[in-house]
């Protein structure tokens, strides 16, 4: 391997040694304890995309109802984001910010992940519910 090569790749090997040893259960210091609650929500919007995408296949021959809920889920992103900065707005610009905001995403995001799973729990012929059953 060229030495070029090897300091082109270092970066990348010691990027995943350090993801690697973060311990969230333990974090004692605020970046530590701010990039776990920033992996938490990136989590809890993998689990919100997954149930999302099972909702627009449902939806997948109304594509009125998956307009309306594509207007739905951007306006959700929209309180999400407006919530969570005035949540967080006490702590703007210190240490303890990304903290504070990550959790705010991660709560408000499980809540909605929470409610459009009961979409997919719904009967058939239960009227009330705009996603047809499995």
């Amino acid at each position: 391997m060229s030495p070029r090569l090897l300091l082109a790749l270092t970066p990348f090997l010691f990027t995943s040694v350090a993801h690697a040893a973060v311990d969230c259960a333990n974090a004692s210091d605020q970046a530590t304890m701010n990039q776990c609650a920033g992996q938490e929500y990136k989590a809890a919007d993998k689990e919100l995309n997954a149930v999302y995408q099972q909702i627009t296949a449902r939806l997948k021959d109304n594509a009125e109802g998956k307009k309306l809920l594509v207007n739905a889920q951007r306006a959700w992103i929209g309180f999400r984001d407006a919530e969570c900065n005035f949540s967080a707005s006490g702590v703007a610009g210190g240490s303890v910010y990304p903290l504070i905001y990550s959790n705010c995403l991660t709560s408000v995001t499980k809540v909605r992940t929470e409610a459009l799973k009961q979409y997919l729990k719904c009967e058939e012929g239960d009227l009330s519910c705009p996603v047809p059953g499995a």
